[in-house]
């Protein structure tokens, strides 16, 4: 059994977590009931599931150890009842030797667990610990969202850190200009995402915001797509087009990844945007059309002017107003409030919630994230497709996060509990000493960062102790 599934930590808002049991032999009940006194919880036994619901009515319970047989509707009726009245109760049943496959139709029906009759006592001592453990997870990652959830970010974009405040900072003032921006940042760090929220924040909100990928164009079509064409223009074009440049007309152009657009087609943009008109492609007359532009990329655009790749009177034009976004490892404060939220977003998909541990949660803090916020978002919901409970293990999360510290050389030799110890104690180093700080700066529970630093301080207590026993042999 982990550190972390022991009754020392099974702690609830200061109170211990409830239990109780219900089954029709009195030996049963006094030896669960005693099994869970001893993981440092507070039993409460009955024999039918009428006194239960009495029990469930009069005091708040957490964990129901049931008997399938329990007079008088069953444990079955018993679990279906819970979850459409107490879907927070955690529920174990309890079911008689060759008849498993009620077990199994318990866990289909949203049972924490089950055990066979007759048990060992550690089996149970188990179970119990488990499942006390998953539901303590759970409460701190409801309390994390909660938390979370009332200090989210801007608009659509999602994070708290100072970094991104001075971004948002920033969308404010841009938002009641009109100027050019040009939104640098590496990929998957947000930028359409930015470029919205300028958009929305400003007096083109109720006018059209039109994306245009650079990138993923053919180099064929780029100068159709942007500009339009008229019919006749080339082989294909069988009637007018508008292009992407005059259908924002009035709103907003989303110039994405505009470091990729070939240089031909540079000097046809410099021109549109210098004039406020475009001409289609095959025609001789000049549209003017009236839009912000907003252009992003994750190429550095002054090495590329360097190089002769980029027109350096278009970076000019388009580089009015500079936003840097910083990647998530610049902002890793912002990693608990993240995957919190593509948690609940794919989780709503499904109708079930899970959660994470602190051991995943230490691991993604601790992961470098090339792939910035888009391959943290892939990640939940890798870990949630693979995950076989309601709790999001370290094991369930992508091969990628756990390769990174087998293969850095400053890490090597360092576990997940090292790791979550050093950020630990950083956080509380930048926090000033305040555990409440260092528990929202690492998105984890106040309960949690306490029992971390109870844990810390006996096993060295233990480490001291055992130096000193060491000593005391050699000097003999």
């Amino acid at each position: 059994m982990a550190a972390t599934e022991t009754s020392a930590l099974l702690i609830r808002r200061g109170e211990a977590l409830r239990v109780l049991v219900v089954d029709e032999e009195e030996s049963t009940r006094d030896l669960c009931c005693e099994v869970a006194s001893e993981s440092g919880l507070v039993a409460t036994a009955v024999a039918t599931t009428e006194q239960a619901f009495k029990v469930i009515e009069r005091q708040p319970v957490d964990i129901v150890v049931s008997d399938l047989h329990v007079p008088a509707v069953g444990g079955l009726a018993l679990l279906k009842k819970l979850r459409l009245s107490h879907p927070h109760i955690a529920v174990i049943v309890l079911t008689q030797y060759g008849t498993m496959d009620r077990g199994v139709e318990a866990i289909r029906m949203g049972a924490a667990d089950y055990l066979t009759k007759p048990f060992r006592i550690a089996d149970l001592r188990v179970k119990i610990n488990r499942t006390a453990h998953n539901l303590d997870i759970d409460r701190e990652n409801r309390v994390m969202r909660e938390e979370l959830h009332t200090r989210r970010g801007f608009g659509e974009i999602i994070g708290t850190s100072p970094a991104m405040e001075r971004i948002y900072n920033l969308i404010e003032k841009l938002g009641d200009q009109d100027c050019p921006v040009l939104i640098l940042g590496e990929s998957g760090t947000g930028k359409e995402l930015v470029a919205k929220s300028i958009h929305q924040t400003g007096p083109r909100k109720d006018r059209p915001f039109v994306p245009v990928d650079c990138s993923a164009l053919a180099p064929t079509l780029i100068e159709s797509e942007l500009f339009g064409h008229v019919r006749g223009a080339f082989t294909g074009a069988v009637q007018n087009k508008l292009g992407l440049l005059e259908t924002a007309n009035g709103g907003t152009a989303f110039l994405d990844e505009i470091g990729d657009l070939p240089l031909e087609l540079q000097a046809k943009l410099l021109r549109a945007l210098q004039n406020h008109e475009i001409r289609a492609l095959g025609s001789t007359n000049p549209v003017s059309f009236d839009a912000r532009i907003i252009a992003a990329t994750n190429r550095d655009l002054e090495q590329a002017v360097d190089e002769g790749r980029f027109r350096q009177d278009l970076f000019f034009r388009l580089n009015v107003v500079q936003v840097n976004l910083p990647s998530l490892r610049q902002r890793k404060t912002d990693i608990a409030l993240l995957a919190m939220t593509f948690l609940e977003r794919s989780s709503n998909n499904n109708g079930r919630l899970k959660a994470l541990s602190p051991d995943a949660l230490a691991l993604m803090m601790a992961y470098s994230w090339p792939g910035n916020v888009r391959e943290l978002e892939n990640a939940v919901e890798c870990a949630i497709a693979l995950s076989d409970g309601m709790i999001i293990e370290t094991t369930d999360l992508p091969a990628s996060l756990h390769y990174e510290y087998r293969s850095a050389s400053t890490v090597d030799s360092l576990n997940i509990q090292e790791l979550e110890k050093r950020a630990i104690f950083k956080a509380l180093r930048d926090s000033g000493g305040s555990k409440i700080a260092a528990a929202r700066a690492l998105g984890m529970g106040k309960t949690t960062i306490y029992r971390k630093l109870k844990e810390y301080a006996t096993n060295r207590q233990a480490s001291d102790a055992e130096r000193d026993s060491g000593r005391t042999i050699v000097l003999r």
